[in-house]
């Protein structure tokens, strides 16, 4: 095989392909050797795949121009008649859009790690290429409540109870009273309350409470599971419900235990039982050194050796993954649980390339293609069982995969699944697949978009922000859409919500595969969290993403007040959402009524929320991060939320609801507001006021004023180019 370093360009030639130096050498000095593959064979393999899959892959990307084609001339032949849904409705079914009905089957998919297949609860997703990001949410599998009411707002900060100082007691007083009550309502006691008990114990086999002058038992003993430490003074008790586990520490010594009764110290909950480890949307990944860091801490955290040192105040923490947790059962028998998320990972989309790897034509590969085949590779190494910490337990790899367009696109994934297995020796739908419902293709043939992935679907999720930039765009010509707040209550939002959640359930996901919702995309904000993000179990899904390990303590809470199980039992017989309800169109009934107090507020916080993000992506490779909005709250910005803005600016713009002098004045105002927003990081470069030598800036303006043209509305080319470019410069 020629190995011959190209100097010039830093590329090595393998199996006919160029492979970037940096690429090149961590396959072939660190993975290929880790994992015991032949180098020849994995190259002439991975060749073979890029040879077979890239004619479809560019297939499947010129059906999708075409089809927005012909919806643009459609829309454009009927400017200024009334929309006319029956007319519409048959048009799809006409171009192949609208696929004909399924019928009735049943996923079988098997081999699925029981924190998808069967337990309901929370979801972190997290930037890959942040290794310290990334060990923090592979460790929230589990998390301090009271931490985490402790340190936001979930807790008044009114009269005494602030948070000042270490810990201040008022405040603590009030975390242990609001414990104490969900501890009263998930784990109930035989008689009396968890608030004015004073000791817990073990006795043959049971949880015993005592209750000023009474023992108490559980209300349901077989809630109690196991315990650390002496059974007559346990150091932890270990509690379940609903699925998930909840574990009471005890300490008198401790600066909470010691005030406490019980001496409770601590109540830990079970919380992200899942993560998805993210190579897309929050992760500004543009080259092979950036691939290639990416990939890196995939490697880490699949061998268990990823850490990561940093200062925290004055002292230096060093974040490892946590080992299992051991505890012994009723029947005095050790037994152990697992002390991190299980981990997902979302490769990237069909759209982009990456020249990391030339093909034989000179061509960047498909970094999708390029994705599924490095990850896999390092996955191999838990599937074989030789890391310190195992992910996969059950044998199998999951890759979510995003931005997919219709059943075609499922399916083509499906195969490339097919070629890494072969390649790597695994056995058929080792790997296995989560599907994003978050373009309107996919949502409008959703059923058949699971029969595509059938034997390997693990995970079906909706994404409003994604889903709502792929709105706007697929009908820019219909008309004015609505503003971007009044989104969430159109009518195709709730069919979309609904019609995951019912489709999932008819195609047998439940013991099998998840049903996802969306992001909370506010991280300061948890009262309101805890308010509101109920609403994702109780509409019968078995996950929903949060930002943060915080989050994800808190949103646990929410699978311990639902049965999400029987949530799904109940919603079985729901009927059918209508497809005219899905194939409505968020347009405004009357745009002349929009007041220019109204336009300038829309465009103003549309523009800031672009500039804010797309600063720190082009400047820093920030792909994930949280924002100050124009009312300076902190919001998770990542390209879903730049793809929504961009498009609705996009589509204003295009009607004349607003002029593109307009815009760029709004965007030149809101660039000295975020300026403002970042002046404390030192790393951060201002836009204001030489607007012409910012490449971030001109990014914005890209992603705006040339929106209709973007495929699919994406922001992904504009994002890299203007990337590479800073990293260049």
């Amino acid at each position: 095989m020629n190995e011959a370093l190209n100097d010039a360009n830093n590329y090595t030639d393998l199996a006919g392909l160029r492979v970037a130096g940096t690429l090149a050498n961590f396959v072939n000095h660190l993975l290929l050797p880790r994992v015991g593959l032949d180098r020849e064979d994995f190259w002439e393999s991975f060749a073979h795949i890029i040879r077979e899959l890239t004619p479809r892959n560019t297939q499947l990307l010129q059906i999708r121009d075409s089809l927005q084609s012909q919806i643009d001339d459609w829309h454009l032949k009927r400017r200024n008649q009334p929309h006319d849904p029956l007319a519409y409705e048959q048009f799809l079914r006409d171009i192949g859009y609208l696929l004909p009905p399924v019928p009735d089957f049943q996923i079988t998919t098997d081999g699925v790690d029981g924190e998808i297949a069967s337990q309901a609860g929370p979801q972190l997703v997290v930037p890959l290429k942040n290794a310290r990001f990334a060990l923090n949410a592979a460790n929230a599998r589990w998390g301090s409540l009271y931490d985490a009411l402790y340190g936001t707002d979930v807790i008044p900060e009114e009269g005494d109870a602030r948070r000042r100082g270490s810990y201040n007691p008022v405040r603590g007083a009030l975390v242990i009273a609001w414990v104490r009550d969900f501890l009263d309502q998930a784990f109930p006691l035989q008689q009396g309350s968890h608030r004015d008990t004073q000791e817990y114990s073990i006795a043959e086999g049971e949880l015993v409470a005592q209750v000023e002058d009474q023992v108490s038992g559980l209300r349901d003993p077989g809630q109690f599971i196991g315990y650390c430490g002496k059974p007559s003074k346990p150091d932890v008790i270990l509690l379940k419900h609903h699925g998930l586990h909840v574990e009471l520490h005890f300490d008198a010594q401790s600066k909470v235990g010691a005030d406490d009764p019980a001496h409770i110290s601590d109540v830990m909950m079970e919380a992200a039982i899942t993560t998805i480890q993210d190579c897309e949307d929050s992760v500004a990944a543009v080259d092979a050194e950036d691939k290639v860091a990416v990939y890196r801490n995939w490697l880490g955290l699949i061998n268990g050796e990823l850490e990561d040192t940093f200062l925290k105040g004055n002292k230096r923490i060093t974040r490892v993954l946590n080992k299992d947790r051991q505890y012994v059962d009723r029947e005095g028998e050790k037994f152990s649980l697992p002390g991190r998320s299980l981990m997902l990972i979302r490769n990237v989309g069909h759209l982009m390339r990456s020249d990391a790897i030339l093909d034989e034509s000179r061509e960047p590969v498909y970094e999708g293609i390029l994705d599924a085949m490095i990850t896999s590779t390092i996955a191999l190494l838990d599937i074989r069982g030789e890391t310190r910490r195992r992910n996969f337990r059950t044998g199998s790899i999951y890759i979510v995969k995003p931005k997919m367009h219709g059943p075609d696109e499922v399916a083509f994934t499906g195969e490339l699944f097919r070629h890494v297995e072969a390649a790597l020796n695994l056995e058929p739908n080792t790997i296995k697949m989560g599907i994003m419902d978050e373009e309107r293709r996919t949502t409008l043939n959703l059923k058949a978009c699971i029969a595509a992935a059938k034997e390997r679907v693990v995970f079906i999720n909706t994404g409003f922000l994604d889903r709502t930039g792929d709105e706007i765009h697929t009908s820019m010509e219909a008309g004015v859409m609505v503003p971007k707040q009044d989104m969430k209550h159109s009518i195709w939002i709730s069919a979309y919500e609904d019609n995951n959640v019912n489709l999932g359930l008819a195609c047998g996901l439940p013991g099998k595969a998840q049903i996802g919702k969306g992001m909370w995309a506010m991280p300061d904000l948890m009262a309101r969290m805890v308010k509101e993000k109920i609403s994702h179990p109780r509409a019968g899904a078995s996950t929903a993403w949060v930002p943060s390990p915080t989050a994800a303590v808190l949103h646990a809470l929410h699978y311990h007040q639902v049965d999400v199980m029987e949530i799904q039992h109940q919603l079985r017989e729901r009927p059918a959402v209508r497809l005219a309800d899905l194939l409505t169109i968020p347009l405004m009934d009357d745009p002349a009524a929009l007041t220019p107090e109204q336009i300038q507020r829309e465009l103003d916080n549309n523009a800031q929320g672009i500039l804010g993000y797309v600063v720190r992506w082009i400047e820093q490779g920030i792909g994930c991060s949280k924002v100050p909005d124009i009312n300076d709250i902190g919001l998770m910005e990542d390209r879903a939320t730049l793809r929504i803005s961009s498009q609705h600016i996009a589509n204003w713009l295009h009607h004349g609801v607003c002029s593109k002098e307009q815009v760029l004045e709004t965007l030149k105002r809101m660039a000295l507001v975020v300026d403002r927003q970042n002046q404390e990081d030192e790393a951060y470069q201002a836009m204001a006021p030489d607007y012409d030598h910012s490449l971030a800036f001109h990014a914005a303006c890209e992603l705006v004023f040339t929106g209709r043209q973007q495929p699919n509305g994406y922001t992904e080319p504009v994002l890299h180019a203007r990337r590479l470019a800073s990293k260049r410069a």
